[in-house]
């Protein structure tokens, strides 16, 4: 009996603890490709030395490539969960090109191919310069602060990706549709943010209910008639 009650008060307190939260679902329109085309020499052409194949491009309908390579999130000090992340130097590409990780994380830079890589960003929000090191050997950077950081290789034109450095949590890609959904996030105001390498930054505010879920939509680029809109759906 008495373990009983302590159960029940004990969830009772759980939840008076569970702060009210909704889901944020939403669409990415993009109805013509954005991203151009890198064109690369092949590698005999400017290496000595072992030559490493330029590993194929993607084999993806071009719109869905820009959907899945849009990064919504919410601004605000939130709550940071730094994870451990790892971008891979192979076939004289950054794998993967788009990577998101909260403020505070971790990112490793391993070389997978049989020659030198280098692994640089003059970037705003956090610049560096690894230097040029062989095959299975790596080099990890911290971000500690939130911002878009271009990475590059001074050795290999082509390598490029960019790592997107959140300032909390609740963050996303699109998927292949142009489909995301934050979930359990705080009741209040916020302002949602999508950011496209090539498109740039789009910003709507949101109002969460206590529960329930608001449904959001991000035309890029944003022309005469499409504008960043949202609606509530309880």
């Amino acid at each position: 009996m008495i373990g009983g009650a302590v159960r029940f008060v004990l969830l009772l307190l759980l939840a008076a603890t569970v702060a009210p939260a909704a889901d944020i679902e939403g669409n990415i329109l993009i109805l013509r490709k954005l991203t151009k085309r890198t064109v690369t020499a092949s590698a005999g052409s400017y290496q000595r030395g072992t030559a490493v194949e330029l590993g194929p491009d993607p084999t993806v309908d071009p719109l869905a490539y820009e959907r899945e390579h849009v990064v919504v999130y919410l601004e605000g000090a939130l709550g940071s969960k730094p994870v451990n992340a790892t971008i891979e130097q192979k076939e004289r590409r950054f794998s993967p090109d788009l990577l998101v990780v909260p403020a505070g994380s971790t990112v490793s830079f391993p070389n997978l191919d049989p020659i030198f890589h280098n692994v640089f960003s003059l970037s705003k929000a956090k610049s560096f310069d690894l230097g040029n090191y062989p095959r299975n050997q790596s080099r990890s950077v911290p971000f500690q602060n939130p911002g878009i950081v271009f990475v590059n290789c001074h050795l290999h034109p082509n390598m490029a990706a960019a790592i997107v450095v959140v300032p909390n949590r609740f963050y996303v890609r699109g998927d292949a549709e142009g489909r995301f959904t934050l979930a359990q996030v705080p009741a209040g105001e916020y302002t949602l943010v999508a950011w496209h390498k090539t498109a740039g930054f789009f910003r709507q505010k949101v109002q969460l209910p206590e529960t329930g879920t608001v449904k959001v939509q991000f035309s890029i680029p944003l022309g005469p008639e499409t504008t960043a809109r949202h609606v509530h759906d309880r």
